[in-house]
């Protein structure tokens, strides 16, 4: 079962703002005319009840934290290797959640129209087979761009995307990727990323346009990833936010804190 974060901070901020605010416009008045002229500690001397005083002090915090999650930065921990080597399975990343437009908590209703991904951003993504599930990948292809892909080449609107050889990926996790793997740089747009591609391993190839209102979307782990070549295009408003920085990175394997990999920006 999913649980939805969202609306549970939307119910809790509801709740404990509702409770201190009757009891403001309600209780309070009563409880001050009962208790004047009584000393808080004499018999008889009306308080807040123990839910009131839960909600006053809760209700700030919660509506910060639904603020914060819901219009700023979300945090997003990576569970797979689809975006190595640019994003390890155990790191802890933030979301830009106004970089492609305010929406409303719950309802995903855009409310602010701030920006639209741009080639080449990490982007996090409801997936479109099951809203529940929250993906990464690269946007690869805006609405109308003709993506060809073929022998591990990708090709945009007849434009090859050149990939510079940087030898064999030695690093985080490569042991669970056998045989060889192959670096490569690539750039899309304002972004400069390295890729993996398994030599032995052949991926799906073809040609597609995206349709309008829609993105194609890649993991730099290409021979590794679940992504637009086989589940197809990623709508508007399934789009979450753009991958801004690494907050933290657990490694899983090794238990201990990857300290090089915090603060660094996602490119």
């Amino acid at each position: 079962m999913h649980f939805d974060f969202s609306a549970f901070l939307v119910l809790a901020t509801l709740i404990t703002g509702g409770v201190w605010l009757y009891d403001v416009v309600v209780n309070k008045k009563t409880r001050d005319q009962a208790n004047r002229d009584k000393a808080p500690d004499s018999e008889g001397y009306l308080a807040e009840s123990l839910l009131t005083e839960y909600s006053r002090s809760f209700f700030p915090v919660i509506l910060l934290v639904l603020i914060l999650r819901s219009f700023l930065y979300e945090p997003f921990k990576i569970p797979s290797g689809s975006m190595m080597p640019t994003l390890l399975v155990g790191d802890f990343i933030l979301v830009n959640k106004f970089a492609y437009g305010v929406r409303l908590p719950v309802l995903e209703t855009e409310i602010l129209d701030l920006g639209k991904p741009e080639r080449g951003d990490s982007a996090v993504f409801r997936y479109p087979d099951n809203p529940s599930l929250d993906y990464i990948k690269r946007v690869v292809g805006l609405p109308g761009d003709e993506i060809a892909y073929f022998n591990k080449t990708l090709t945009i609107n007849g434009q090859v995307i050149v990939k510079q050889p940087q030898g064999e990926y030695t690093g985080p996790d490569h042991e669970m990727m056998r045989p060889v793997i192959n670096v490569y740089e690539e750039t899309m747009g304002k972004h400069r990323f390295h890729t993996l591609e398994q030599p032995a391993k052949q991926g799906l190839e073809g040609v597609t346009r995206v349709p309008d209102g829609h993105y194609f979307m890649m993991g730099d782990n290409r021979d590794n990833s679940n992504d637009s070549r086989y589940w197809g295009f990623v709508p508007q408003e399934n789009l979450v936010g753009r991958a801004d920085y690494i907050w933290m990175s657990w490694d899983t394997e090794e238990s201990w804190i990857r300290s090089d990999r915090i603060g660094n920006a996602i490119q």
